[in-house]
């Protein structure tokens, strides 16, 4: 929880309201909410936003400030944020508190865990300099997993995974690249994500956060006495353990050399095997697995930006396109099984230009 500045010295860029309705229902809500928690109303200000239609907002007291959540209950369901929320903190998890909610509106007050992500902190020159905070965020993501219980959660299925990774030939290679997905290009789609999805369905379930990285992380504190914490964890499921390590390692905004992200994934493994987590007696055969789980989040992720992009008017993911790419290509180089996608995805970015076969664009 970050300390308020004085709210005369606070920049205030008050929030933006497209719907007059939805203003009015605000500054009732929060007026209520001001009365109960001593809010400063005219302290009101963005705080950020992100991929979904959730926007939020940071508003100070006389000694503290907290996090407001702006999440229109038809675009927005805050159910499995309260849920997930609780089972975190349960778990020893540092989360947000709900502090209230207005299920109607789907306006929430929350508890400020800083205005710093690890993101922002890291320090990208010096890969190892970042192992503190690399550590923290393994310890979360334990105490996280050895919570777990089956049927709390909904699970990361087959069906899922699935619909997650055709938001590639969707929106990647369909509305974005102008390839057209058939003949071809389908059958070696459906013969590597069957391949995929085997891999990683051969994994034991755990709790599952799925976006588990430094720009959902927050350090708060200074950097000897740095407390971390998760945000954005309403999609959490129960599926592969793989799964959140390679979204840490293998992150879609930030690349780090091998070596150290060897060094991590294997201090997670010693840490996640003493807490009886079911990673396996063979680092080896671990280290492939989150590489096989990383590579069905990144043809996910290549869609979804394709999608922000495309449907939401978000261009500024795409941005990141060349660095999933690589992760895409590093990956399929190693299996023999992947060779053909690997091709594919070298032809549809241009970076082959004899290939063994051909495929039509729409």
């Amino acid at each position: 929880m970050s300390q308020a500045k004085n709210p005369e010295s606070v920049a205030v860029i008050a929030p933006v309201w497209s719907d007059a309705r939805r203003a009015v229902e605000f500054n009732a809500w929060l007026a209520a909410e001001a009365s109960a928690h001593g809010l400063i109303i005219n302290s009101v200000r963005n705080a950020s936003a992100d991929a979904s239609f959730r926007r939020y907002f940071r508003v100070d007291s006389s000694h503290r400030s907290y996090i407001i959540m702006d999440a229109p209950t038809d675009r927005e369901d805050c159910h499995p944020f309260v849920k997930v929320a609780q089972l975190m903190r349960e778990a020893g998890v540092n989360v947000p508190q709900v502090l209230a909610w207005d299920k109607n509106n789907g306006f929430m007050l929350l508890t400020d865990l800083g205005a710093q992500t690890m993101m922002q902190v890291l320090d990208q020159s010096q890969p190892h300099s970042n192992q503190s905070l690399y550590l923290q965020a393994i310890d979360a993501l334990i105490a996280w997993q050895t919570a777990s219980v089956p049927g709390v959660l909904p699970p990361y299925d087959e069906a899922l995974l699935r619909r997650e990774l055709e938001l590639f030939p969707t929106w990647y290679l369909t509305a974005h690249r102008g390839v057209a997905v058939d003949g071809d290009v389908r059958r070696i789609l459906d013969q590597s994500f069957e391949t995929i999805i085997a891999r990683n369905l051969a994994w034991p379930s755990v709790y599952v956060h799925r976006d588990f990285m430094p720009r959902n992380l927050m350090i708060s504190g200074d950097a000897k006495h740095a407390c971390l914490g998760v945000l954005d964890f309403q999609d959490a499921v129960y599926g592969p353990i793989t799964y959140d390590i390679a979204s840490l390692m293998r992150d879609a905004f930030l690349s780090w050399e091998e070596d150290f992200c060897l060094d991590i994934t294997i201090r997670y493994w010693e840490k996640a095997r003493k807490a009886g987590l079911p990673v396996g007696h063979d680092f080896g055969d671990f280290y492939r697995a989150v590489d096989w789980m990383g590579l069905q989040r990144h043809l996910k992720v290549a869609g979804i930006f394709a999608r922000l992009t495309l449907r939401d008017g978000k261009p500024q993911y795409l941005a990141d396109t060349p660095r999933f790419i690589n992760y895409l290509r590093a990956t399929c180089e190693r299996y023999r099984e992947l060779k053909p996608l690997l091709r594919l995805i070298e032809r549809v970015e241009g970076i082959e230009t004899a290939s063994s076969y051909t495929f039509g664009r729409n």
